[in-house]
């Protein structure tokens, strides 16, 4: 039998043997991402690449990158961020992760996030920063000059679910307000090779955007207990705004943002299995002509056991396919997702990569204690019904909806014991009318 503690070393082994794996994996598919690049063919986007903050269409990692980013209606943790602010109204704990994704020419994502809720509403923050090493070389071959080429996220995010219930989970909206910070180095005088002061910031951007989503979630063809819902319906606008250029001259705006529309769906079809799918729309507000080609992506996790689950996923995006799998470890109140993505950017030369992340669940804020005495109250209600005691019944179902008012069974259960005490006191007022019409006849 294993215990807790093996639990544990087993998952942090395989944690940080991924940790100190590469940041690329040496793997050949060379002919097999041109074959199935060809099949995409249809797909290739002539628009793809106009847009400024391309770091805004990378994923942070972990978890949602393994699902093939399909996660505009899953949004059941904190990668929501990127893809649904409605989210944060309905996670069921306080979290906080980190994140690293090893990009491509050794660029990289870090990000930390953190959200929070207090009854149906919910907030969080998240700062995540993409950056390149950059070296300039003179026209002798000589290094003259290092630094890195950035692009700094920092937002803000609040949301409320309307009409939460236990059977009708509820409509969440939610709103993200970002400002991303594109950094360039200073570069030197092809003449002098001396760092020209302040030319990397005319090259500099400043962008203020905000994002809007909507969650829909209840449960269908539901085979197992559950109180989460098994269906759920996201529709999100990302990355609406301006990008400004030119600070230390005349300010202008920069190229479009890459402003896309998603609509997605998840469903979990068994308790283990959850699928989920997206299609996406690149828009361009400066000329929608420009706007780039549909794409689609997808996903499924299977949970091996309560602590362990493997994901799997697949992006079309501009004709290029985007393979991904990972797999998590919950080891008590610290998840930890490890990321594997096999990229055909190019036919030619598929980029493989890998993303880490860990989130640590920080609670719930006594909702489940609060949950806990509803149920209790309602089971007494229950009890005291079968005994035949109706007034006892209601009184512990008007305490279980004190505490939820939309705690559908107990509500239900009210008006059965008061519409059956209704109709138990009209037949007893029709046998008192019967007793004395018959004794007037006797009479």
């Amino acid at each position: 039998m294993v215990t807790r503690m093996s639990k544990f070393r087993i998952a942090i082994s395989i944690f940080l043997l991924f940790l100190c794996a590469p940041r690329s994996f040496p793997l050949d598919m060379s002919d097999a991402g041109s074959t199935l690049a060809d099949v995409f063919e249809w797909a290739t986007d002539d628009n793809e690449g106009l847009t400024t903050f391309r770091s805004l269409n990378i994923p942070v990692g972990g978890r949602s990158e393994s699902l093939g980013s399909a996660c505009t209606a899953l949004c059941d943790d904190i990668s929501f961020f990127d893809y649904n602010p409605a989210a944060s109204s309905v996670l069921p704990q306080t979290e906080l992760a980190v994140f690293h994704n090893a990009w491509i020419a050794d660029s990289a994502m870090e990000t930390i996030s953190a959200t929070s809720r207090d009854g149906n509403f919910g907030y969080g923050a998240q700062v995540k920063c993409f950056y390149v090493p950059f070296s300039e070389y003179n026209l002798y071959g000589d290094r003259v000059g290092g630094s890195y080429y950035t692009e700094t996220s920092a937002t803000l995010n609040a949301s409320y679910n309307f009409l939460a219930g236990y059977d009708f989970k509820g409509l969440a909206v939610g709103v993200n307000t970002r400002f991303s910070w594109r950094g360039v180095p200073d570069y030197t005088d092809n003449q002098t090779d001396e760092i020209i002061s302040g030319s990397g910031l005319e090259q500099s951007a400043l962008a203020v955007m905000a994002d809007l989503g909507v969650l829909l979630r209840f449960n269908f063809l539901k085979n197992f207990a559950d109180r989460n819902p098994n269906l759920s319906f996201g529709l999100s606008l990302n990355n609406a705004g301006a990008a400004f250029t030119g600070f230390g001259s005349s300010v202008g705006i920069d190229d479009p943002l890459p402003t896309r529309l998603s609509v997605g769906a998840a469903y979990r079809v068994f308790a283990p299995i959850l699928l989920t799918a997206e299609i996406r729309k690149p828009l361009n507000f400066m000329d929608f002509s420009s706007s780039g080609a549909l794409s689609i992506a997808s996903g499924m996790e299977i949970s091996v056991t309560r602590f362990f689950n493997f994901d799997m996923g697949f992006l079309v995006q501009g004709g290029n396919p985007r393979i991904s799998m990972g797999s998590g470890f919950l080891v008590k109140a610290f998840q930890m997702n490890v990321n594997y993505t096999f990229d055909l950017t190019s036919s030619q030369n598929p980029v493989n990569h890998i993303s880490l992340s860990a989130k640590v669940k920080l609670g719930d804020k006594g909702r489940s204690e609060i949950q806990d005495q509803v149920d209790a109250y309602y089971i007494n209600g229950l009890r005291l019904y079968a005994e035949g005691d109706l007034d006892g019944a209601i009184v512990q179902w008007n305490l279980a909806i004190a505490l939820d008012k939309r705690f559908d069974p107990a509500i239900d259960a009210k008006v059965a014991a008061i519409r059956f005490q209704n109709a138990k006191q009209a037949i007893m007022d029709m046998q008192k009318l019967d007793i004395s019409i018959s004794g007037k006849k006797s009479e």
